[in-house]
């Protein structure tokens, strides 16, 4: 029987779990691949506190010897569901069953992606699904920015502080962001837009991207621009299906919870990108975690 029990091990995880530890709790951490989660597929990091520059395998390797430290148990596996029965919360793999007094969610949310060719080639050698995260290694290129939506569009905005010029590429004939984005991006002479097609195929070199093929959808016409970078805004989705049936969601998967980061069960709390949340960053997420890491030492003095 584990004090807590933390499913995935992110940035807000390991902090959960550190957090949790240091409050001298039984604590495992489960995860299903290197410790990191997302960071891992980062190249260079600007934006964590304490760092100008550093790679997220680096990042992550970093948040997780603290762990050894603490004594938390590290288990491998694939979870398929969790239960609450009674004051036991149950994390169900593929191999085994562990229980707990209290769960910490941290499975983290993954980039829906296009489809196109050369976008998996390219991951993080131009194409990018963070403005914010990597925006500052495209100066004075040119850009495009692929979606209509509130993200899509706000994310290019933010991109003209940096880059030459900005494209959005929107499959129809008008945006479906927030009227005063639009505002902004119409309004701003570094923005570009091609609408009525999408992306066919990411092209490059043996280093990067270098152009884009764009086909119009009504017409069928494919047409190839230079590019320096391509940013993706077509959707997150949550890692959230083994919560399913907890009725702890909203209805696009995202965890509901509160400002504590319990959500309406007693002893399940979530961090990190799985939350519904507005800014979804590793501090962000570290935050989460230290939340709910002191959050569990309290719900489990107060109810033993």
């Amino acid at each position: 029987m584990y004090d807590t029990l933390i499913v995935g091990s992110g940035p807000a995880g390991m902090t959960a779990a550190l957090y949790a530890a240091r409050s001298n709790l039984k604590v495992g951490l489960i995860e299903q691949g290197a410790p990191g989660g997302q960071m891992n597929n980062t190249s260079d990091i600007e934006n964590y506190p304490g760092y100008d520059l550093i790679t997220g395998p680096e990042l992550s390797m970093k948040m997780f010897e603290p762990l050894e430290k603490f004594n938390v148990e590290h288990l491998y596996g694939i979870v398929q569901k969790i239960e609450v029965d009674g004051d036991i919360r149950r994390v169900v793999t593929e191999d085994e069953s562990y229980e707990a007094k209290t769960i910490i969610l941290a499975t983290g949310s993954k980039n829906r992606l296009l489809g196109a060719p050369g976008e998996e080639t390219y991951n993080s050698r131009g194409v990018s699904y963070c403005a914010v995260c990597d925006g500052a290694f495209f100066r004075n290129q040119d850009l495009l920015v692929v979606g209509g939506g509130d993200s899509a569009v706000e994310e290019a905005v933010y991109l003209t502080q940096f880059a030459n010029s900005v494209t959005i590429v929107h499959r129809r004939d008008q945006l479906r962001a927030q009227q005063i984005l639009q505002n902004r991006a119409f309004n701003n002479e570094k923005v570009k837009f091609i609408w009525d097609s999408v992306v066919s195929e990411i092209k490059g070199n043996d280093m990067r991207v270098t152009s884009v093929d764009i086909q119009n959808v009504k017409t069928g016409e494919v047409t190839n621009h230079a590019f320096g970078g391509v940013f993706i805004y077509v959707g997150t989705f949550p890692l959230s299906q083994m919560v399913s049936e907890l009725d702890i969601t909203d209805q696009e998967g995202w965890v509901i919870t509160d400002n504590e980061m319990k959500t309406s069960i007693p002893g399940v709390f979530a961090v990190g990108d799985v939350r519904q949340k507005h800014l979804r960053q590793i501090t962000t997420a570290v935050g989460d975690g230290a939340i709910a890491g002191q959050g569990v030492y309290q719900y489990i003095i107060e109810n033993n």
